[in-house]
């Protein structure tokens, strides 16, 4: 396996660096990739830029590490496999109990966010709250409405729970919902999930955990009310 130093690239964020380096120099399943500070010059990215590289190739299932042993090329895990197993799981649950695995998951999620957001994570959530209000479409506003949901388990600063929720995400997307009926091309303005979203995002940002969790948990029970009743 060669190592040499791959070429920097200006242009290119740290994580495509990283990528390169890797495809570049070989690097097999099993194979482990050089210290850190070996890789900051070899890719010419700081050491913050470099940790949120391999934070995310990790999430993605790239690598693996092992506490004093090293960062390690991780075997391939099939996209495929991975739909499939959602897919199975998606057809063995009703929308029902599929709501209720999102009250018990998400409201401990908003929590953490609470404790851990990041001012980059806030604007993040303004951002696509200002989206989704602003939608033209039902299917404009759901997209919207998904990130979201993502953008807060991204705040909680959890890989955990960052991939817990996506694995969550894609059995909720295999799951038969029906046909949902829409009596308008978009959601009205006074539609009740804007305001939830804003009273969520103000625990989250005045980081009061009780009162992100109190607030996401009031959010989906009313998401439920509105699709099955009671």
């Amino acid at each position: 396996m060669n190592i040499a130093h791959a070429p920097v690239r200006s242009t290119e964020s740290g994580l495509a660096r990283l990528r390169s380096y890797i495809e570049e120099n070989d690097f097999a399943p099993g194979d482990r990739l050089p210290a850190e500070r070996k890789l900051i010059p070899a890719l010419g990215v700081s050491r913050t830029e470099l940790r949120k590289a391999l934070d995310r190739l990790e999430r993605d299932g790239v690598i693996w590490r092992h506490v004093g042993k090293g960062t390690f090329i991780a075997e391939p895990e099939s996209s495929l496999d991975l739909a499939m197993s959602a897919i199975a799981l998606g057809r063995k649950l009703t929308p029902m109990r599929m709501m209720r695995a999102r009250i018990c998951f998400e409201p401990a999620l908003a929590r953490e966010a609470a404790l851990n957001a990041s001012g980059a994570a806030l604007h993040r959530m303004e951002e696509v709250i200002a989206q989704s209000e602003a939608a033209t479409s039902w299917e404009e506003y759901e997209r919207n409405d998904d990130l979201f949901h993502e953008a807060i388990a991204g705040a909680s600063d959890n890989l955990l729970l960052q991939v817990l929720f996506e694995k969550m995400n894609q059995v909720r997307r295999a799951v038969a919902w029906g046909n949902v009926r829409r009596e308008t091309p978009h959601p009205a303005a006074d539609h009740d999930s804007f305001a939830r979203h804003r009273r969520i995002l103000t625990a989250i940002s005045d980081h009061d955990p009780d009162a992100a969790q109190e607030a996401m948990r009031a959010h989906l029970n009313d998401v439920s009310r509105r699709l099955f009743g009671g």
